[in-house]
């Protein structure tokens, strides 16, 4: 059996998931046929996940639609039992809900709501008091605590559907943390919210786990809640984990780990000349932009500034969602090839 480091406070080992799957053809018939013989196909939402987090660390999990992130979250929050595999979350085992674990976690999803439509969202933060037996004491500091850092000052005696989208979801986070769990599964926290309000909740997220030393596994659809929160990445793709490390190895992993240089000419040259110093070549007006291979950036740049008349020039890594619609685009060329096979 396999067992976990005495120092991690996440352990998932070959983590599977599969669904059984009824198909039925359409119209009257179909119905008839699927209630006489139905056809029945195994899907595998998630296919042997395997990796360690120590406490409080902070990690983005990220994939395409369909990767098998939530599924995998719900494994871990115990929500669903894997096909196979273990899990280990503060200790304990998920799929048994023990109430001690229970008390250990929380689960956030940005498009589920917890709280009771039709009541002020300080009502739900009482019953989950109440769940969850926090002493007096400690709710009443982590709510100053919590109206704080999020503001919620004049929203708390609201009906909950009369928030706004931005002030519903601090609240769903401040009920979600309200028993100061160890370990947060955050799917999609800021979808839907404005600028303005994802970076609140980021900086909420940031000071919750800087106060607390929680662990936190983070999926998200905006870059910029990864880039801003998590130090190491996770990258799910068809159910099976394809990458893990931190944002750096994940930038090599684009563009065929070349960088992108940047150039603001002071007179115009053509695709075709710039061609010679780089690949994917861009220009408008006299913003040009290409790749360039890792190992050659400063050879390359050297002889930008040489032959051309350069105003200013920039050397960056190529945008995170770049690397990962290339990482997932490989992926899926990887399975249709070994399907046709």
């Amino acid at each position: 059996m396999t067992t976990s480091s005495p120092d991690a406070s996440v352990h998932v080992r070959d983590l599977k998931k599969q669904y059984a799957v009824h198909e039925k053809e359409p119209g009257f018939m179909g119905s008839l046929r699927s209630f006489v013989s139905r056809k029945t196909k195994y899907v595998e939402a998630v296919k042997g996940v395997s990796f360690d987090l120590a406490p409080g660390e902070v990690v983005g999990f990220l994939g395409p639609n369909g990767a098998g992130k939530t599924t995998t979250l719900k494994m871990l929050s115990g929500l669903l039992h894997p096909s196979d595999g273990v899990a280990r979350i503060a200790g304990f085992e998920p799929r048994k809900r023990e109430t001690a674990f229970l008390k250990q976690i929380t689960l956030v999803m940005g498009q589920k709501q917890q709280l009771i439509w039709d009541l002020p969202a300080l009502d739900s933060f009482l019953v989950n008091q109440a769940i969850y037996e926090i002493p007096d004491d400690q709710y009443r500091a982590t709510m100053r605590e919590f109206t704080e850092v999020l503001s919620l000052d004049g929203i708390l005696k609201k009906q909950v559907r009369k928030l706004s989208l931005g002030e519903r979801m601090k609240c769903e986070l401040a009920a979600a943390l309200l028993h100061r769990p160890r370990v947060l599964f955050l799917d999609e926290p800021t979808i839907g919210l404005d600028v303005n309000m994802q970076e609140a909740v980021r900086a909420f997220i940031r000071d919750y786990n800087e106060r607390y030393g929680a662990t936190i596994i983070l999926t998200s659809h905006y870059m910029a809640d990864v880039t801003a929160l998590a130090q190491r990445i996770l990258v799910i793709d068809s159910g099976q984990l394809v990458f893990d490390g931190d944002l750096a190895r994940l930038a090599e992993q684009g563009k065929g780990g070349g960088k992108t240089v940047k150039l603001k000419l002071r007179e115009a040259v053509s695709a075709a000349q710039l061609a010679a110093y780089g690949q994917d070549v861009k220009v408008d007006g006299l913003s040009v932009e290409l790749t360039v291979p890792r190992s050659e950036v400063s050879a390359r740049a050297a002889r930008l500034l040489a032959d051309l008349d350069v105003a200013d020039l920039t050397v960056e890594d190529p945008p995170i969602e770049a690397v990962m619609a290339e990482l997932f685009g490989a992926t899926a060329k990887v399975e249709k090839e070994v399907v046709r096979g």
